[in-house]
């Protein structure tokens, strides 16, 4: 059976596809020499097996080798149709390679991808033929590098704190899609709940008819069509049915695109983000109140790759059942497949990117990063749940480098110029430059002090801030982004060594304990009005970092009803 067999992109869907997950030919390149080698060839052999699309450190690719990777090679071989090949286009699509990508097909140099964490496309179709044809990959991966963004993959040797097993080449989806010559590339909405209507900006290769047919619940509302000479072409879509989007809901309406005899399947929802002064985010007019879980996207057994496309839904389940309207997307950026399960149920989530391993004291560091940024909107821009962005957290000072303030503003800067429908945060935690919300990061133990600091904006007007020393507040809305982590020493021997064990500050001692430190830190946030939401650290244990509110294979570590009772008070900005 092949793993993760479904659809890795419900918001771009061709029907002429085939899911290339499986068993492929696998090897080690420790020399990085492999292409000198010819290893590109379709006569050389590769010795080993791997399962696509779990990374060759985890157990379920079949590889399980935990050590560094300089480079690792896959090969396939693909058995296609005159049918398929004479339909115009056929792309390779892959998920994600970590890190520096290069695809060969029938031994035939194709294209490159640099950045670990974005999808990328090779059109193949001038190397293919009718039968059999090979694939191959070379991945190279150094963590290490401070060119190269590893989000929490460990730089040591082994797990530490709070880094963990490193995912090296492919660890999402790849497949392969077919159509015509003339064909959709890409396209961009933008709802408009007062109007009621969905504009369409498409690109697109080649002349000929574009339309756009939108549906309810399979009832057509509205469709339009227009002739074009091709690049871009706009379109604004009348909808007979207005169905807001909403929080905790969900509401997609179902969205068809057809140009040259291209057909491109998707979605929408119809929603609008705004940052106000005093109110933080809404959505759609309406106030929302960010009750957030950070979310750090591992597994144990697949690591940077959910098993299941059902693992995947459970995240969000888990989270909502304990309390919690959204998540940030922690130092990851993560699947499509996760994000249309977030807009299928009206989950909000900050759209992040794993800085970590970027030296952002160097301007060089851009080169990948800004890039990466790009296509990370690019691919995810039309997804409802995602309310804005956050490309840096935590840019600590490197080997006593401070960041370089200009690297910080000028992405933060291109982002808001690839995306002006939401607001972005620069660094989470520190330190900011150029920021839309003033976010805060405090592991504060003590609920009582925790609340006493930030009652002071109440009465003085003044932010109390660890990294006052470095940054300053200038009045912008203010979100508790990381807080809590709380550990608990309720361990059974056979779990989590003790040794090994992380965590933030003193472990509760128990399960009243845990549960009074939580609403004391929890509810100091609700309770104030200058405060637009939280991020609790975090859904899962991961590791040896053991502060999950769920254990790192998804089972109950505490009463979610508690937690929930306690995460759904009503907050002050709110009333």
């Amino acid at each position: 059976m092949i793993p993760r067999n479904e659809h890795p992109n419900p918001g771009f869907y061709r029907e002429n596809y085939i899911n290339l997950n499986g068993e492929w030919d696998f090897d080690f390149d420790f020399g990085n020499s492999g292409e000198e080698q010819k290893f590109q060839a379709n006569d050389h052999k590769l010795s080993k097996k791997i399962i696509v699309p779990f990374c060759p450190e985890s157990e379920l690719s079949g590889i399980g080798y935990k050590d560094f990777m300089s480079a690792v090679w896959y090969k396939k071989t693909v058995n296609l149709t005159k049918e398929q090949l004479n339909m115009g286009k056929a792309f390779i699509v892959f998920g994600a390679v970590d890190f520096h990508a290069r695809v060969f097909v029938n031994g035939e140099f194709a294209g490159e991808h640099f950045g670990g964490y974005t999808s990328f496309r090779i059109d193949a179709t001038k190397f293919l033929n009718e039968g059999d044809n090979i694939i191959t990959l070379y991945a190279q991966d150094d963590t290490r590098s401070p060119l190269q963004a590893r989000g929490k993959q460990s730089e040591l040797v082994y797990s530490h704190d709070c880094d963990y097993t490193r995912t090296t080449g492919i660890w999402q989806t790849v497949y392969m899609e077919f159509c015509p010559e003339n064909y959709i590339k890409n396209f961009r909405v933008y709802p408009n709940v007062d109007t009621v209507t969905l504009t369409i900006s498409a690109e697109i290769v080649g002349n000929g008819e574009f339309s756009a047919t939108a549906y309810w619940d399979e009832k057509e509302v509205g469709s339009i069509t227009t002739a074009t000479k091709g690049q871009t072409v706009t379109v604004t879509l009348p909808l007979s049915e207005k169905h807001l989007w909403e929080v905790g809901k969900g509401g997609l309406y179902s969205l068809r695109l057809n140009f040259g005899g291209d057909e491109v399947t998707s979605y929408f929802g119809l929603r609008e983000v705004k940052l106000t002064p005093d109110k933080g985010i809404t959505i759609n007019g309406e106030v929302v109140f960010q009750r957030l879980i950070l979310d750090q996207g591992f597994y144990p057994d697949g690591i940077y790759t959910a098993p299941s496309k059902e693992a995947l839904k459970n995240d969000i389940l888990l989270s909502m059942k304990a309390g919690f309207n959204g998540a940030r997307l922690h130092q990851k950026i993560f699947e499509p497949l996760f994000l249309h399960y977030c807009d299928e149920l009206g989950y909000i989530v900050w759209g992040e990117h794993g800085n970590w391993g970027a030296d952002h004291t160097n301007f060089e560091s851009l080169r990948y990063f800004l890039l990466e940024n790009e296509e990370e909107i690019e691919r995810d821009f039309n997804h409802p749940s995602i309310i804005g962005w956050c490309p840096y957290n935590e840019t600590w000072d490197i080997n006593g480098r401070k960041q370089d303030d200009d690297v910080i503003r000028i992405v933060y800067r291109t982002i808001k110029n690839l995306d002006k429908t939401r607001p972005c945060i620069d660094t989470s935690g520190n330190y900011h430059v150029e920021t839309d919300i003033y976010d805060l990061h405090n592991y504060d133990q003590d609920y009582n002090k925790f609340r006493a600091d930030y009652d002071k904006l109440l009465t003085d007007n003044v932010v109390f801030d660890h990294q006052g020393h470095r940054q300053n507040w200038n009045g912008e809305p203010l979100f508790m982004s990381e807080y809590g982590g709380i550990r608990i020493e309720l361990r059974d021997a056979e779990e989590n060594d003790r040794e090994k064990a992380w965590g933030y500050g003193n472990a509760a001692t128990s399960l009243e304990e845990f549960y009074e430190r939580y609403d004391g830190l929890t509810t100091a946030m609700i309770d104030n009005p200058k405060m637009i939401g939280f991020c609790y650290t975090q859904l899962t244990d991961v590791e040896q970092e053991l502060n999950g509110i769920y254990r790192y294979d998804r089972s109950e570590k505490f009463d979610s009803a508690i937690l929930y009772k306690i995460n759904t008070k009503k907050a002050a900005i709110e009333k």
